[in-house]
C-alpha cells in the first residue's frame, strides 16, 4: 500500500515502478466517495483501520463501480456480496536464514474445507425459498429429509445453530465470503454441518448441459472475461440474468422467484445433480 501510494505521489523520484495493465490507487480519508465516482477502471486498494468499508454507503457507492477493489481488512464485510473464492490470508516466511529477510504470498482461506463424515443428510439449508431451496427440498424429501429456508445470507449461522442432526448448508458461494467465518467456526465444533457453495444455482443449472447457448462453455470457465461490474453487483446476478435470457420462450424458461417443473423431471433432474456427482455421490443422491 505505501509503496503504490509513494509512486503515485512521486513518481520516478520514488525509486519504484508499477507494472499493470490499469492504474492502481490507495483510497483513504473522508474524501473517498468523491474519489471513488471520479475513478473509473482502476485497481483501488484500502488499507485497513478505514471503517468507511463496513458502511452501507460504501458498499452503495462501489455498486455500479467499474473499479476493483483490494481491501486489507480483518473485519466481515456484511453489505459487499463478495466470493467465498477471494478471502486470502497474507503469509510472512523467512528467506534467507540469517538475514531474516522475507517475502509475503496470499493464500485463500477457505480453499480445501473437509467434508466430514458421509452419515445421512437430514435436513438442507438454503439462504432463502426461491427456485434453489424448491429444486433441493424436492431431492432431500424424496431421501426422509425437509429443507429449510434461512431468509437470508446474514441468517445462516443462526439457522445452522437451530438445526437438529446433519445438515447440508447450500449457499451462493459467489456471494457468500461474508458468513464464511461464522459457518466454519460452526463446524469446528460440530461434525455433522456440511458445506456446498456453487457459484449460484443458476450456475449448477447452465454447467448442466441442458441449455445451449453460443460461448456457454467459456462463459462457464472464464466468468471474469463477461462479467461488467458496473452492471453486475456479483456474479449471481450474471449467471441469473445468462440463465433467463437463454431459456425465455422456451420449456425451460427460469424464473428466480419459482421453479418451472421441467426442471424436476426425473432426466433433468438427474443432470443437475450430476453437477454435483461427487457431492451427491456421498449423500446417496
Amino acid at each position: 500500500m505505501e509503496m503504490i501510494r509513494d509512486c503515485n505521489e512521486n513518481g520516478i523520484d520514488s525509486g519504484i515502478t508499477i507494472s499493470c495493465d490499469r492504474e492502481c490507487v490507495v483510497l483513504s480519508g473522508r474524501k473517498w466517495e468523491r474519489d471513488i465516482a471520479e475513478l473509473k477502471n482502476c485497481i483501488i486498494f484500502i488499507d485497513e483501520g478505514h471503517n468507511f468499508v463496513l458502511s452501507q454507503d460504501f458498499a452503495t457507492a462501489i455498486r455500479h463501480s467499474s473499479n476493483y477493489y483490494v481491501i486489507v481488512t480483518r473485519e466481515r464485510l456484511e453489505n459487499i456480496p463478495y466470493s467465498v473464492d477471494e478471502i486470502y490470508g497474507i503469509r510472512t516466511s523467512g528467506r534467507y536464514g540469517e538475514l531474516k529477510s522475507s517475502y509475503h504470498e496470499f493464500y485463500r482461506l477457505y480453499e480445501n474445507i473437509p467434508f466430514k463424515g458421509n452419515g445421512k443428510i437430514e435436513n438442507i439449508l438454503t439462504e432463502d425459498s426461491n427456485s434453489g431451496y424448491q429444486f433441493f427440498r424436492e431431492i432431500i424429501q424424496e431421501h426422509g429429509g425437509d429443507c429449510i429456508a434461512a431468509a437470508g445470507k446474514s441468517n445462516m449461522a443462526k439457522a445452522v445453530m437451530d438445526s437438529k442432526g446433519p445438515v447440508l448448508v447450500i449457499a451462493d458461494g459467489a456471494a457468500f465470503g461474508p458468513e464464511m467465518e461464522r459457518i466454519t467456526e460452526l463446524m469446528k465444533i460440530r461434525d455433522n454441518i456440511y458445506l456446498y457453495l456453487p457459484e449460484s444455482f443458476e450456475w449448477l443449472i447452465l454447467q448442466s448441459g441442458l441449455i445451449l447457448r453460443e460461448n456457454l462453455l467459456d462463459m462457464l470457465a472464464k466468468p471474469y472475461a463477461y462479467i461488467d461490474s458496473e452492471k453486475y453487483f456479483s456474479w449471481e446476478q450474471f449467471f441469473t440474468e445468462v440463465l433467463q435470457d437463454s431459456t425465455k420462450g422456451t420449456i425451460y424458461q427460469y424464473a428466480k422467484s419459482k421453479l418451472n417443473p421441467v426442471y424436476l423431471h426425473e432426466n433433468n433432474k438427474m443432470k443437475i445433480l450430476t453437477a454435483i456427482r461427487p457431492l451427491a455421490d456421498r449423500l446417496g443422491w
